[in-house]
C-alpha cells in the first residue's frame, strides 16, 4: 500500500455533454517538492550570472522594494540576497520591502526573515513613510495589485499605489536630490495594459505605440493609473533630474505568482493539479506571448541600473505569440510530462459579465529598445517555463507560496 503522506491522486468526474470520465493525476509530492526548490535555485543562480554587472552596481547599497510580497518581489528580493551569499560583506546589498500585505505574508518571505540584510516592514504605501525609512539609494516600486480580477475589486486601492503611492516616493527622491545622499536609481513598474487593444498595424508594439485605452471601462483603474504614474515619473525626471525609469511588463509567469491570483495560468495550474479538464472562459482566440519571471527579473534589474532616465522599457518574450486555446494545450503537455495528466480542454462563459470587456485581442512587445540599450534578451522557452511553473506549483500545492 502506497505512503499516502508521499503519493497523492486526485481524482474528479466530468460531463462533457458526451461521456463522464475520470482524471486522474498521481504525484509524489516529495519528489515534486524537491524538484520545485530545484527550480527556484536554479533561476537564481541564471539571475546571478546574467545580473553580476547590475548588481555590482547595487553592491554595497540599500534597496527598497514596495510591493516586494507580490508575484515580482518573490525573484527581485531572492536574486538580490542571492548575490549576497557569493560576495564579501561590504558588497552585499540590504534590501528592505514594504507591503500592506493585504493577501498575507507569503511563506517563501517569512521564511527569510532572519536574513540580516533583509528588512520587513508592515505599510501602506499610500501613507507617508516613517522617518527612519527614507534613505535608499534605489527604490523599486511595484505595489499595486495586478491581477485583473481583484483590481476590479479595489478600483480605489489599485489606483491609490500607482499615483499617490508613486507620488509620495518621487517626492522623497526629489528631496534628496542634492543631498551626500541622492537616490541612484529609482523604477516605476507600469504594464503592457497602457496599451490597450492594440491595433494590428501596431504589433509587436513599441514604446512609442500611445495606446488605446478606455478611461471609464472595468480595466481603466488599472490602466490609466499605471498611465499617469508613467506621465509623473517622465515629468519627475525632466523637472527635477529624479533618475527613473519605467518597466512595462508583458505577460510575466512563474515563481512566485500565487495559484489563486485569478489570471490565465494559475487558473488552468488549479485544473491540472486537481485533475479537471482545463476550462477556458472565452473562444480560446485571443493571443499573448509569456514572459517566465526569471527573464522578467533580469530585464527589471537592467531597466533600474542602465535605463534612461524618464524612458519606458517593454520587457517581455517577442514570440512565440500563442492564442489561449494553444497555451492550455501546452500547459496540458508539460503536465502530461509533471503530473501524468490526462485530461481534455473545455470552454465555459465566465459568471464574471465583465470578465472580456476591453481584454486586448493581442498583446506582443518589440522588445528591441531593451535589447539594444541595456542587452536585455529573454532566453526561457514558452515550453520550458511553462514546464518550470507547473513544477513549481506541483511542489507547493499543499504550502503557503502557491
Amino acid at each position: 500500500m502506497e505512503d499516502m503522506g508521499r503519493r497523492q491522486t486526485a481524482s474528479r468526474r466530468h460531463c462533457d455533454g458526451a461521456s463522464d470520465h475520470i482524471v486522474s493525476v498521481t504525484v509524489d509530492l516529495e519528489t515534486l517538492r524537491r524538484k520545485a526548490d530545484a527550480v527556484v535555485h536554479a533561476d537564481l543562480d541564471d539571475c546571478l550570472v546574467r545580473l553580476n554587472a547590475e548588481f555590482g552596481e547595487i553592491a554595497g547599497k540599500t534597496l527598497l522594494i514596495t510591493g516586494g510580497a507580490g508575484f515580482l518581489g518573490y525573484y527581485l528580493v531572492q536574486s538580490a540576497l542571492h548575490w549576497n551569499g557569493s560576495v564579501s560583506s561590504a558588497d552585499q546589498i540590504d534590501v528592505t520591502v514594504i507591503d500592506n500585505y493585504s493577501r498575507g505574508v507569503p511563506g517563501w518571505l517569512a521564511a527569510l526573515g532572519g536574513d540580516r540584510r533583509l528588512r520587513l516592514i508592515e505599510h501602506d504605501i499610500t501613507q507617508p513613510l516613517a522617518a527612519d525609512c527614507q534613505a535608499f539609494d534605489y527604490v523599486i516600486h511595484a505595489a499595486s495589485i495586478a491581477s485583473p480580477t481583484f483590481y476590479r475589486q479595489h478600483p480605489i486601492e489599485t489606483m491609490d499605489a500607482n499615483v499617490n503611492g508613486l507620488r509620495i516616493l518621487l517626492e522623497l527622491a526629489r528631496q534628496r536630490q542634492h543631498t551626500e545622499r541622492p537616490v541612484r536609481g529609482f523604477l516605476f513598474f507600469s504594464s503592457s495594459e497602457i496599451y490597450g487593444d492594440a491595433e494590428p498595424s501596431a504589433i509587436p508594439t513599441a514604446e512609442t505605440y500611445p495606446g488605446r485605452v478606455s478611461s471609464t471601462g472595468p480595466r481603466a483603474c488599472y490602466d490609466e493609473s499605471k498611465r499617469f504614474g508613467e506621465t509623473l515619473c517622465v515629468n519627475f525626471a525632466n523637472r527635477y533630474g529624479i533618475p527613473v525609469t519605467i518597466a512595462r511588463p508583458f505577460n510575466n509567469y512563474g515563481p512566485g505568482l500565487k495559484i489563486t491570483d485569478r489570471r490565465i495560468i494559475p487558473d488552468l495550474a488549479q485544473d491540472l493539479l486537481n485533475g479537471r479538464n482545463l476550462t477556458l472562459h472565452s473562444d480560446g482566440s485571443p493571443r499573448r506571448t509569456f514572459c517566465y519571471s526569471a527573464d522578467a527579473i533580469v530585464g527589471y534589474y537592467k531597466v533600474l541600473t542602465r535605463g534612461r532616465s524618464g524612458e519606458a522599457y517593454n520587457i517581455g518574450q517577442s514570440g512565440p505569440e500563442v492564442s489561449m486555446k494553444e497555451l492550455a494545450e501546452r500547459l496540458a503537455s508539460a503536465a502530461r510530462e509533471v503530473l501524468g495528466y490526462n485530461g481534455s480542454i473545455v470552454t465555459k462563459e465566465s459568471t464574471d459579465s465583465a470578465y472580456l470587456t476591453d481584454n486586448p485581442q493581442r498583446r506582443c512587445p518589440d522588445v528591441s529598445k531593451a535589447r539594444r540599450e541595456l542587452g536585455f534578451d529573454a532566453v526561457v522557452s514558452l515550453d520550458e517555463g511553462l514546464l518550470r511553473t507547473l513544477t513549481w506549483y506541483a511542489g507547493n500545492r499543499e504550502g503557503a507560496y502557491a
